[in-house]
């Protein structure tokens, strides 16, 4: 069994869990969740839907992207000025960069951020229980194209 395959059918009885019926519209939307390796919006998910299977309405995309997150299956993502982007749980915990300029959403894992948050809530008599860290960035310019444009 694949990934993609592990992952639609997390996401399927996820939802059977809840008691939502799977249509036609709702597997080929799970399908492409399970396939996504970036974090999608709601209306990119249901564009990549409608590929399989035209008239998947943008209503039924929330309401599973909803039923999903409340299960637990995926994680909801509000960047700063965007629209709430959606990805897996089942990854390893990560931060998140996200370029200002192209919208890009870039995961990455350090470990020297992890032990240094620990050490300062540990030094302010706290623990971890939660946190998300976001760094919002813009690629730097070349210092010979920054001269250049300075001319």
């Amino acid at each position: 069994m694949t990934k993609i395959d592990r992952r639609t059918e997390e996401l399927t009885d996820a939802l059977r869990r809840a008691g939502v019926r799977i249509t036609r519209q709702r597997a080929a939307l799970l399908s492409v969740i399970a396939a996504a390796d970036d974090h999608p919006e709601a209306v990119e998910l249901q564009r990549r839907a409608e590929a399989d299977v035209p008239g998947i309405s943008l209503s039924t995309v929330y309401r599973t992207l909803t039923e999903l997150e409340a299960q637990g299956v995926i994680m909801r993502h509000q960047f700063e000025g965007t629209p709430a982007r959606f990805e897996h749980t089942e990854t390893d915990h990560h931060d998140h960069m996200i370029d200002v300029d192209s919208g890009d959403v870039i995961e990455f894992s350090n470990d020297r951020i992890e032990r240094l948050q620990a050490e300062i809530a540990e030094a302010m008599g706290y623990e971890i229980v939660h946190h998300r860290l976001e760094l919002y960035v813009r690629k730097k310019r070349r210092a010979s194209a920054t001269r250049r444009d300075a001319e």
